[in-house]
């Protein structure tokens, strides 16, 4: 009876330390994958770039510093690697765009054309793409990290090795601060 009784303490701390392994294995998986989605929209908007600023460039032949920052801030983006680097490359990206479209809304027929059109709802959309991927990658990262700093699963995270993961920040400067408002 006594050799069932440390058989089964055995067998219930070994079923404990596999379940704590394999969660912090399936959290771990879930960032890198949350991760590969930030890529992938990340991309998705790179590509989308060139065309939106040839459609611009044709109307706007003037704006050349835009374009150029624009282009430079993909280059940057396309290049970095690690989460720190991809946001602020992002966040480059971001104010590029803005200061592109900017320029696009000083020319009506730029406004009206049907290929400018489609480029910037695709643009918007793939925008919405990737602010829900970074707070998908944020809520996994987090979930994570949780896991690698609370008890039980801490003692478990060195052995699975697992540790934390950085958050995805983008530092935008223009969303720091509040917008004016005047009447």
């Amino acid at each position: 009876m006594k050799t069932i009784i440390i058989i089964g303490v055995i067998a219930l701390i070994l079923v404990f330390f596999i379940a704590q392994y394999n969660r912090l294995i399936r959290l771990n998986i879930s960032v890198n994958e949350a991760w590969a989605q930030i890529e992938v929209q990340l991309k998705r908007r790179a590509d989308l770039i060139p065309n939106l600023v040839e459609t611009v460039k044709g109307y706007a032949k003037h704006e050349q510093s835009t374009f150029d920052a624009v282009v430079a801030a993909r280059a940057k983006a396309t290049s970095a690697s690690t989460v720190a680097d991809v946001a602020a490359a992002d966040g480059m990206v971001t104010q590029a765009l803005r200061g592109l479209l900017a320029v696009a809304e000083a020319y009506p027929d730029l406004k009206a054309s049907a290929n400018f059109l489609s480029l910037q709802e695709e643009l918007s959309t793939t925008e919405n793409r990737v602010a829900f991927s970074r707070q998908f990658y944020n809520d996994n990262v987090r979930s994570l990290n949780t896991a690698v700093k609370t008890v039980p699963t801490n003692f478990f995270a060195g052995f699975a090795k697992v540790t934390e993961r950085e958050f995805y920040v983008v530092e935008d400067p223009q969303d720091r601060n509040a917008p004016k408002v005047t009447f």
